[in-house]
């Protein structure tokens, strides 16, 4: 009766899970119950984790290089905002990758980050009553903060920083002042400024300051060397990147025409064709005046024409002084057979009546006694001269020399054994091949161009491809990198599991026993019989010695028996366990 409810109560508490759970969990000693839970947490823990670990957002750069005033305010925006962020170890603000463009629009608006300069926002908030100087410095502050983050904004400066030195206005042009400025610039590591992101900076600068001429503006690098020459110091030198480039370009294009008229004849890879081109740079002026013979009077042209006539005559009487020069004339008389006469004694000429002259528009009497008369004339005549005056300006990069270079490997043909050879082209061919390369080119003998052609075989190089290992493939790499951490858990998880739990797991839930076996069969497989064929067929019944088994069969009879003991005893051990 007592081994009936004994049997009841065991199959009441078996079909309570929590009671199972308990009665199994206190088969275990006292460090078997903490290795247990031990194990337990650690796994959960690693599992925990790993999910953690697996949903934890990339972290992006959202601004690197800040100052403190930028950093502190935009750390506070960021508090503000409840944006998650964190600082990486050079100082830079992370924030999720999601998020960093929505994070930097937000900042942007609030004028986030200022660069640690001021622009034009410092003239919003004016005092009431500030005064003309101090106005005047802030709105040059702020120019020269807007300047500085607009040069900021080319890819290779980290930062910039303008100095304006603007001078008062006078009224008198001797004390006239122009403005100067001075460049600051901070490159990134391996970044250098050509001469033409130069020139840009300058005429950017002097164009944003009135009066500030491009020659009075100073760019410095962050070692003190002076930019602002270098464009000047390339000139003086010859290296005008823009004349090398006309260079490059030019050559290319004549190569690029060769090829054109080649490929066909020839095929692709079986010519090679190089121009050097000598191009001259230099600027020339020329003015020539120049005077041609005076041709004949015929067919010159007359520039000027002037005649000079004068005549004069004398009123005065003439003679020697005295009684009988004071004397009035007496009548002259003449002979009927003297012919009347003229001026001093020349005979009278038609339209001009005895005793008158007329000469260079002068009409006067004259005189009985004859008077002389004084006369010139003078004539000047100027022609025209020839003259041819030329003004020539030479154009700036014209081609003084070319020098074209082309090689043409051998024909492959197909000899009688079926190999393939190589053989020279004949002298018509290459003869022909010059003549399209002078034309291509625009060969010029006068100018001094060259031409060389030549037939060789061509060495065949073999392509190596060199295929990156596995190793070093960065797709595999960082593949390898998270399969590695996946395994670590894994094998972490299955240590603690197969070392700890398992053997816990063992102990609280062994294998379920027949308390009453039912056939002879199986009483004599619990107390180690074996049945055994004999020699004429029957069976015999063989004892197997298995210690163990017998003990456990003693001490499932013994709880039969004594139930109430057995439970004592094991209490009694537990109990002496947590001591």
């Amino acid at each position: 009766m007592a081994a009936t409810t004994d049997t009841i109560a065991e199959n009441s508490a078996s079909e309570n899970p929590l009671e199972r759970l308990r009665d199994a969990f206190n088969r275990l000693g006292a460090q078997q119950k903490i290795a247990f839970m031990v194990g337990v947490a650690a796994i959960i823990a690693v599992l925990v984790g790993t999910l953690l670990w697996s949903q934890q957002p990339d972290w992006k750069v959202l601004f690197s290089n800040l100052g403190e005033k930028d950093g502190g305010a935009i750390i506070t925006q960021l508090e503000q905002q409840n944006i998650p962020h964190r600082m990486s170890d050079n100082g830079s603000i992370m924030v999720p990758a999601n998020r960093v463009h929505e994070v930097r629009l937000k900042l942007a608006s609030q004028g986030l980050p200022r660069g640690g300069m001021v622009g034009f926002e410092l003239m919003e908030n004016q005092k009431f009553g500030i005064s003309q100087f101090a106005e005047q410095v802030n709105y040059q502050r702020g120019l020269e903060g807007e300047l500085a983050r607009t040069i900021m904004s080319i890819g290779a400066i980290a930062s910039a920083r303008v100095h304006l030195a603007i001078p008062k206005p006078s009224v008198f042009i001797r004390e006239e002042q122009k403005p100067t400025a001075s460049v600051m610039l901070n490159l990134y590591g391996g970044r250098t400024l050509d001469a033409g992101q130069i020139a840009g900076i300058t005429h950017l600068v002097s164009a944003s300051v009135p009066q500030l001429a491009s020659s009075s503006v100073t760019i410095i690098d962050q070692t003190g060397s002076m930019l602002s020459k270098l464009k000047s110091k390339l000139n003086d030198a010859g290296l005008d990147p823009a004349q090398m480039k006309y260079v490059r370009d030019l050559e290319e294009s004549v190569v690029r025409r060769i090829s054109d008229i080649l490929q066909p004849m020839l095929g692709e890879d079986n010519f090679k064709v190089q121009i050097a081109a000598d191009v001259d740079f230099s600027q020339s002026e020329q003015t020539a005046e120049t005077f041609r013979p005076n041709n004949t009077p015929e067919t010159s042209s007359v520039r000027s024409l002037q005649n000079n006539e004068t005549a004069s005559v004398n009123q005065t009487s003439g003679g020697v002084p005295g009684a009988l020069t004071n004397q009035p004339p007496v009548p002259a008389t003449a002979p009927l057979t003297t012919p009347p006469t003229g001026a001093a004694g020349q005979p009278a000429r038609p339209g001009n009546p005895q005793g008158r002259v007329n000469a260079a528009g002068i009409d006067a009497p004259l005189n009985p006694l004859g008077q002389p008369i004084s006369t010139t004339k003078t004539a000047t005549t100027n022609f025209e001269i020839d003259k041819t005056i030329r003004y020539t300006k030479q154009a700036i990069g014209s081609i003084r020399r070319l020098s074209a270079a082309v090689v043409v490997n051998h024909r492959k043909e197909i000899d009688k054994n079926g190999k393939p050879v190589s053989k020279a082209l004949p002298d018509t061919e290459i003869k022909q091949i010059n003549d399209l390369v002078r034309e291509a080119m625009g060969f010029s003998k006068e100018r001094g161009d060259s031409l060389s052609v030549a037939n060789s075989p061509f060495t065949v190089t073999e392509k190596l491809e060199v295929e990156t290992p596995l190793w070093k493939d960065p797709e595999i790499v960082a593949y390898g990198k998270d399969l590695f951490k996946y395994l670590l858990i894994a094998g972490i998880v299955a240590f603690i599991y197969l070392k700890i739990i398992q053997p816990s797991l063992k102990t609280m839930f062994p294998p379920p026993v027949k308390d009453e076996p039912e056939t002879a069969e199986e009483i004599a497989d619990s107390l180690g019989h074996v049945r055994v064929a004999g020699e004429e067929g029957e069976e015999e019944d063989v004892v197997r010695i298995d210690h163990y088994a017998v003990k456990v069969q003693k001490a499932r009879d013994i709880a039969q028996a004594d139930s109430q003991a057995v439970a004592n005893i094991i209490k009694d051990w537990m109990n002496a366990n947590a001591a």
